[in-house]
């Protein structure tokens, strides 16, 4: 009797176990919508690793060495894997990471990873046919070695298992040289199945710690690093290039398992992450529990729908929501600090790291907000302590360094955003404390923005994109002041909020950038320049989710808005000036493949017309999103790309963060259900949703029609349903409320503008003044007095013949706007300037005239004060008569990571009549290129003659040398200002 009970409990044990796995593989488990091979082609930079929700450990194969397509580590178009590192980064369009890479061989040892000729290193061809990939597990064959790798991790814990098929000597091999530069690296053998390091690197963070201790489950036999002169007694090796082969006594069937803890603080802490999270040597249970936990993470959202390819899109966005920020402290609260020295939590808290807020903060974060809202909690605090430790709110940490990748301080948002729905624990005066001391400082342009209301793009690069995101930020500043009751702090960030306005040309109706006060020309909104963030005016037109309506009200109402929002959607693809791989995913000028276009879709929706915002959305949810590998438009940016199809397809989009609504677009699915943290749930129900009925017929919440096209946070927090009826035709009558976004107190006057006039003129110059604001009235002096005091009013165009500096203000109800201030120059009449071989336009200087108007560029090229060229210079000056010359000196900038480099030499010519010329001199280039700082240096040549015609020429260095990044490219040509005495 008891043996057969036993034999039943068995079966019932056996069964349950099959039953468990069966589960695991059906197509019904949430888990297995998990596609981690979509964004790995293209340009997504995604990976296809083992990585566990907001993992530290990020266990992906690398495949691909450098290269913008490289940044995480694998693409898809690869056939060469050269080993399998513990972390990387998702979607980035920089590289970082790839460390401690293991990567398990058959036959000879070599060292070398083939990069050249996989043939020749340690690394081996893969097919994809011969690949998996799900939530927590991958699944490899090393054709070249007949091995079969597996992976999957905890947070802190990567897990190997490598079988091996061959009969040749199995060894692994460690290289701690792999990818970015290495600052310090060791390796220690602890015992014959034991062996820990450092790796201590620069790359994009300047200065990052890995610390990592490892178990294997069989002993090594022998060990052997790549220094020949290593002595194995000492059984410890240090280094720049520090690798090392483990060779095993292993039979053709048999496996070995491989355990990794790693640490950014010491081994001790790596050993502890290992010892803590995986206690055992059974790799199938590890898988279970990693997928048991994306399981618990991705049924936040649960969708129902016979669409299985959507469903998977959507479950494999979710999942790349979550893959960041990343955990960053130890199992006992340990963690490295932006000081980059050692802290420790309280207990059950975590400090985290990746955060690239220019990206995150539109659409990741208000995901998070709904969906982990203790999480939330923690990235907050993990900005305050960073705050602490380093001097500012994270902008893109990585590593526990800043980078300072992009722009504004977008700490800020994500903080009020949360604020303002409820999430509140942490130390909310600090926050405020942290939000002013980012909003004060005096760098990336901000010094001029708090003088001038916005920044001159002579003064600082991409300085409309700066204006518009730092405003945006203010706003978000002042809103968290309002409700903490600091009415100071308050009424003078809603001021700021408003700093958009002095960039709006009214003629163009385009956000445009000034120099000094007089707009950037020619202005060709589809230009590619340095006044944008990776964008041109198109893309970053409407970026003022701040005050959309006032907005509205400067394109002369609603119609007028939605006619030119349908000019972005219908224009051209095509783009001009200089080439920037981050604009994909055109719909017009519309680019999904980069953020700041990520709201638009939804400002119909603010003029009355959400029909047309639905129908966009859900051309861009079926167009710009496929279960592919170049199933992403754009790079991910850490969860960015991803999180915008997430709230789109469950049917709204939070536009402006900081505000408690979220505005509908056109629902993908026929139920999803919201799991909220505080217990209750959300359902959105869509009756008759198909891919040709795109457009809501009628909306009802909780079983009462609904007639507003957003709802609120609270009504989502407080559970319900909301029921969408959808149909093929626009349905104009369905919302009758729109969402409102308007600053409506310390309303701010825009500053005056120069509409025309040259700021160097020769015999006379018209000056004409305008403002955004047409009511306004605008007062000038030209002597450089007070305008508000002593100026006259403008009411016609300015006539001057001589030097001038003119200052202007515009005055409306007794309210004043900043004040301008340009200096007009009056140049010898006689001095022409031909240009034989064209600048390149978005780096005109103003046009042919800037090598001669005494304004002279600074060590940036992004200014607008320097002339490009991919090619020689040649320019004549005719100076209008016979004329002495005694010394004659032309600037030229050299900056190496922007391809820009000093000339190979200047050559120097004269003519009597501009026909035929002689040489009076050249000078030959003494700067060396691998220079890296930004050099301005003049080439000049001393004569004492007469001459009426000078000419001066400059040859390119040409083809950009192997060692350099852009290797292969044209170098470019920057000059400005050619001096004649």
């Amino acid at each position: 009797m008891y043996k057969r009970l036993f034999v039943v409990l068995l079966m019932f044990i056996f069964y349950s176990c099959k039953q468990k796995e069966n589960n695991l593989l059906h197509k019904d488990d949430i888990v297995e919508y998990v596609n981690p091979f979509i964004g790995t082609g293209g340009h997504g930079h995604t990976y296809p690793g083992a990585v566990s929700p907001f993992g530290m450990v990020q266990l992906s194969p690398d495949t691909r060495l450098s290269g913008w397509d490289g940044c995480g580590g694998y693409h898809y178009s690869d056939s060469v894997v050269y080993g399998f590192s513990h972390t990387h980064l998702s979607g980035t369009g920089v590289s970082d990471y790839g460390d401690v890479l293991l990567m398990p061989i058959s036959g000879k040892v070599n060292f070398y990873n083939g990069k050249d000729n996989h043939n020749d290193g340690y690394s081996s061809l893969f097919s994809h046919e011969k690949e998996k990939a799900s939530a927590g597990y991958y699944q490899v064959v090393l054709d070249d070695y007949n091995i079969d790798v597996e992976l999957t991790a905890t947070q802190r814990v990567g897990f190997h298992k490598y079988t091996n098929n061959s009969v040749e000597p199995f060894h692994i091999i460690l290289d701690l040289s792999h990818r970015d530069k290495v600052l310090k690296s060791s390796i220690t053998i602890i015992n014959d199945s034991t062996i820990a390091g450092t790796r201590i690197s620069k790359a994009w963070a300047a200065e990052q710690h890995i610390y990592f201790y490892v178990q294997f489950s069989k002993p090594f036999t022998s060990f052997n690093f790549n220094d020949k002169n290593f002595d194995k007694e000492d059984r410890d090796i240090e280094g720049t290039n520090v690798k090392a082969a483990f060779d095993f006594d292993i039979e053709k069937g048999d496996n070995i398992l491989l355990k990794v803890g790693i640490s950014a603080v010491d081994i001790e802490g790596a050993k502890k992450n290992l010892d803590t999270e995986i206690n055992d040597w059974d790799f199938d249970n590890t898988v279970l529990k990693v997928k048991d936990s994306w399981r618990k993470e991705l049924s936040k959202i649960v969708v129902e729908d016979d669409d299985e390819e959507a469903k998977t899109i959507f479950y494999t966005a979710l999942y790349h929501s979550f893959l960041n920020p990343n955990i960053y402290s130890d199992v006992d609260g340990r963690y490295r600090g932006r000081d980059l020295k050692i802290h420790k939590l309280k207990k059950d808290v975590d400090n985290y790291t990746v955060f690239s807020l220019w990206d995150t903060f539109r659409a990741t974060h208000p995901l998070f907000t709904l969906v982990q809202q203790q999480r939330t909690n923690d990235f907050i605090n993990t900005f305050l302590r960073q705050y602490q430790q380093g001097g500012r709110l994270p902008v893109w940490e990585l590593a526990a360094n800043e980078t300072d990748c992009m722009i504004g301080y977008h700490a800020v948002p994500v903080i009020v955003d949360a604020y303002v729905k409820g999430i509140k624990d942490y130390d909310t005066r600090l926050a405020l404390e942290a939000m002013l001391y980012s909003a004060n400082e005096d760098r990336y342009g901000l010094e001029y923005y708090k003088k001038s209301g916005y920044i001159p793009a002579s003064e600082e690069s991409e300085s409309v994109s700066k204006t518009l995101e730092y405003s945006f930020d203010d706003w978000c500043i002042a809103e968290y002041a309002r409700k903490v009751g600091d009415k100071k702090t308050y009424n003078n960030f809603i001021k700021r909020g408003q700093f958009w306005k002095n960039l709006y040309d009214p003629s163009t109706r385009f956000m445009r950038a000034k120099m000094g006060a007089t707009w950037f020309s020619p202005f060709d909104a589809k230009e590619v320049n340095f006044n944008y963030t990776e964008a041109n005016a198109w893309q970053y037109n409407f970026f003022v989710p701040q005050d959309i309506n006032t907005m509205v009200d400067y394109m002369k109402g609603k119609e007028a808005f939605a006619r030119f929002l349908d000019s972005l959607f219908n224009e051209s693809t095509s783009t001009t000036g200089r080439v920037q791989s981050d604009i994909t995913g055109l719909i017009g000028q519309y680019a999904h493949g980069n953020e700041p276009s990520h709201h638009m879709a939804y400002l119909y929706s603010y003029v009355d017309e959400p029909w047309n915002t639905q129908m966009y959305v859900k051309r861009i949810l079926h167009e710009m999103y496929s279960n592919t590998p170049d199933g992403l438009c754009g790079n991910e940016d850490c969860g960015q790309m991803s999180s915008w199809y997430v709230l789109s397809a469950m049917g709204f989009y939070a536009v402006t963060p900081g505000m408690d609504y979220y505005t509908f677009g056109s629902p993908m699915f026929k139920k999803v259900t919201i799991n909220l943290e505080n217990g209750k749930s959300f359902v959105i129900t869509s009756e008759r949703n198909s891919r040709e009925n795109v457009y809501i017929k009628s909306a009802s919440l909780n079983n009462k029609k609904y007639n507003k096209s957003y709802i609120s946070h609270n009504d989502i927090m407080n559970g319900g349903t909301l029921h969408f009826v959808m149909d093929k035709a626009p349905q104009k009558d369905c919302f009758t409320i729109s969402p409102i976004s308007k600053i409506d107190y310390g309303i701010i006057i825009p500053v005056p503008y120069i509409a025309k006039g040259n700021r160097t003129f020769k015999k006379s110059n018209v000056i004409e003044l305008g403002c955004a604001n047409s009511e306004a009235e605008i007062l000038y002096t030209l002597d450089g007095t007070d305008p508000k005091h002593n100026g006259n009013i403008y009411k016609a165009p300015i006539n001057i013949s001589d030097n001038v500096t003119l200052k202007a203000v515009a005055k409306y109800e007794n309210n004043y706007s900043k004040s301008i201030s340009t200096d007009f120059v009056l140049i010898p009449d006689e001095y022409k300037l031909i240009v034989n071989k064209k600048y390149e336009n978005q780096y005109s200087a103003g046009g042919d005239n800037a090598l001669i108007d005494g304004m002279r560029g600074g060590k940036s090229f992004k200014t607008g004060l320097w002339q490009g060229y991919q090619h020689n210079f040649d320019v004549v000056i005719d100076l209008g008569k016979e004329s002495s010359i005694n010394k004659v000196s032309i600037g030229f900038l050299q900056d190496l990571a922007a391809w820009i480099v000093m000339p190979k030499k200047v050559s120097f010519y004269i003519s009597d009549d501009g026909l035929k010329y002689r040489k009076i001199g050249e000078e030959k280039n003494k700067i060396s290129i691998r220079e890296e700082k930004s050099i301005v240096y003049d080439f000049s040549v001393t004569k004492h003659i007469k001459a009426r015609y000078l000419k001066v020429t400059a040859d390119n260095f040409g083809v950009l040398p192997e060692w350099h990044l852009g290797k292969g490219g044209d170098a470019w040509l920057f000059t400005d200002e050619i001096i004649i005495e």
